[in-house]
């Protein structure tokens, strides 16, 4: 049996289509992604390590004279390390709130949210590699 401290939370549920379409309410919907980003680089270590390395592939990349098809490689890498640490924080921020004291079971959850990261940035490092290899070792 599990613990959900959340589980007397009252839930209002709208069915889709009720509400009318409403441009506020869709640019209200920026603030909070905008909020995450904040919340995302004030609280998590990880996520300031790689915007420095973002910044620093943006300026090798704008030095090197990357072509359309490299900053589109570039920027899917960027991306998807972002939101990977993104969806990792989330989960582990969640599990803390559902579980917070030692769980087997949150760690494995934690573990694979971590190791999904871990994944995402290798595959980063490597499209970084390709389109970055080769423009350097031309300077030579």
């Amino acid at each position: 049996m599990y613990f959900c401290p959340l589980k007397n939370l009252r839930i209002q549920k709208t069915m889709k289509g009720q509400e009318k379409f409403s441009i506020a309410k869709r640019l209200k919907s920026f603030t909070y992604a905008f909020n995450g980003l904040r919340i995302l680089f004030r609280e998590e270590h990880n996520s300031r390590i790689h915007l420095f390395v973002t910044v620093c592939v943006i300026v090798a990349g704008v030095l090197l004279k990357l072509s359309i098809l490299e900053w589109v490689a570039i920027a899917f890498a960027v991306g998807l390390v972002f939101s990977g640490e993104i969806f990792n924080s989330s989960i582990e921020d969640l599990a803390d709130v559902v579980c917070p004291e030692r769980d087997d079971r949150i760690k494995k959850v934690k573990d694979m949210a971590a190791a999904a990261v871990l994944v995402n940035a290798i595959a980063a490092a490597t499209i970084g590699l390709l389109v970055f290899l080769p423009k350097i070792i031309r300077l030579f």
